[in-house]
């Protein structure tokens, strides 16, 4: 198997059990794991890319898009996660370290979706509010608050807006360190 081959099938094999881990725990009121299994898969991937400090850059976008996303959805009482700090008036922990482990994915699993927005939009307006409610009815690690159309039409409008403009700025920074 080519290395190229193998870093992808680790990229979204390593997201997805990130993923599985982090909505598991949270089910359980625990955000530790959740993080820690985001921190270590992040690092693991920031130690193996030609270019870190872009890939850094990607995960502040990511969390900052995770921070108004699920704050808004948070804060308003849309969604309400198991797990939370603050009063439940911020993103959880743990929702956070998936939008940073998503963002590490932007560069080698989700790389043939930079050219191709319109599929972000897509794909981050349906899949991410399905995510949400895997992890909310197959684990209880969420739940949205009634009348649920309220969460689920912030979280499908956010995440249609969210993921093309994370792919964009993937493609806008591989770009530019291209012209260097």
């Amino acid at each position: 198997m080519r290395p190229e081959s193998k870093r992808l099938i680790f990229n979204l094999l390593g997201n997805q059990i990130v993923w599985f881990i982090a909505v598991i725990a949270a089910g359980r009121g625990h955000a530790w794991p959740g993080v820690l299994a985001a921190a270590v898969f992040v690092c693991l991937h920031l130690w193996s890319v030609a270019r870190p400090a872009d890939e850094v850059r990607l995960v502040m976008l990511a969390l900052l898009c995770g921070l108004v996303v699920d704050g808004v959805a948070s804060a308003q009482g849309w969604v309400v996660y198991r797990a939370a700090t603050f009063g439940g008036s911020l993103a959880p922990p743990w929702i956070l370290a998936l939008w940073a482990s998503l963002a590490v994915t932007l560069n080698t699993g989700m790389r043939a979706l930079q050219s191709r927005l319109w599929a972000g939009v897509l794909l981050g307006g349906i899949g991410g509010p399905l995510a949400y409610l895997a992890a909310a009815r197959g684990w209880q690690a969420a739940e949205f608050a009634m009348p649920a159309w309220r969460g689920w039409t912030w979280l499908a409008t956010a995440w249609a807006l969210a993921l093309p403009t994370l792919l964009w700025a993937a493609r806008r920074l591989a770009a530019r360190t291209a012209v260097r």
